[in-house]
C-alpha cells in the first residue's frame, strides 16, 4: 500500500493526523506500507519578520476571541493525543523553505523524522521555522550535516519537488490539510480517529486484493 499525505508544518491537524496515522499503522495487517509526506502551503504569503503566531491568525480569523477558541480547541485534541502545542510560543512562517528541507532528509532516508522535528519546533519549541539558519539547526539536530543543509537551502535545491508537490494537490482538487491519497485512488480528508483510518485502510486493502483477483 502506498500512502500520499499532504500536509503543512504549520498545520496543527497535519501534526495530530500523522500521529493518528502512525497509530493506525500499527494494528494495520494488510501488507507492506509505504507512507510519504507531499508538501502544501496553506499560507503562502511572504513572512518578512517573526511574528507571534496568535497574532497573525487573531488578524485573520476574526480576531483574537475567536483565534483563542480554536487554540483551544485543538490543543485539547492534540493533548488527548499526547501531543504539546504550545500556540503562546509558536512564531508564524512561511513553510516553503521547511518543505525544501524535508525533501532534502527524504534524498536521506530521513523524511519523517525531519518533519515531526520540525512539527515538534514549532508547535512546542517555539522556533522560527521560516529561518534557514534554524532549519539548518534543526536538521543537525536530527544528525544530517548542519552546514549542508544550509547551503542546500541557499540553493535552489527542492524548489521543483515542491513546487511539483503543490501543482499535484491542485491538480487533485487538496483545499484541506491532511489529506491521505490511498494507492493514488482513495482519498481520506481530516485527522481522523487511528480506529477510523485503520478501518479506511482494512477496505482498501480489501478492494484492492478482489481487483487482483478478477
Amino acid at each position: 500500500m502506498y500512502i500520499q499525505v499532504w500536509s503543512d508544518v504549520i498545520c496543527p491537524w497535519c501534526y495530530i493526523g500523522k500521529n493518528r496515522l502512525d497509530r493506525a499503522l500499527q494494528g494495520f495487517d494488510g501488507g507492506d506500507v509505504t507512507v510519504v509526506f507531499r508538501a502544501y502551503q496553506l499560507d503562502a504569503s511572504p513572512v518578512p519578520q517573526p511574528v507571534p503566531l496568535k497574532a497573525a491568525l487573531a488578524a485573520k480569523f476574526g480576531g483574537p476571541e475567536r483565534a483563542e477558541q480554536m487554540f483551544a480547541h485543538v490543543t485539547a485534541v492534540a493533548a488527548a493525543d499526547g501531543l504539546t502545542l504550545n500556540f503562546d510560543r509558536a512564531i508564524a512562517a512561511n513553510t516553503f523553505d521547511a518543505h525544501r528541507l524535508i525533501a532534502w532528509a527524504a534524498g536521506q532516508g530521513r523524511q519523517q523524522q525531519m518533519l515531526e522535528t520540525l512539527q515538534r519546533a514549532h508547535f512546542t519549541e517555539g522556533e522560527d521555522i521560516g529561518s534557514r539558519p534554524s532549519l539548518a539547526r534543526l536538521a543537525g539536530s536530527i544528525g544530517l550535516d548542519e552546514a549542508a543543509a544550509l547551503s542546500y537551502l541557499g540553493s535552489q535545491g527542492g524548489v521543483n519537488e515542491v513546487n511539483a508537490d503543490i501543482a499535484v494537490a491542485r491538480e487533485l482538487g487538496i483545499t484541506s490539510v491532511p489529506t491521505f491519497v490511498i494507492d493514488g485512488k482513495y482519498a481520506v480528508q481530516g485527522a481522523q480517529e487511528p480506529a477510523m483510518l485503520r478501518d479506511a485502510l482494512n477496505e482498501i486493502a480489501r478492494r484492492e486484493a478482489v481487483d487482483a483477483g478478477r
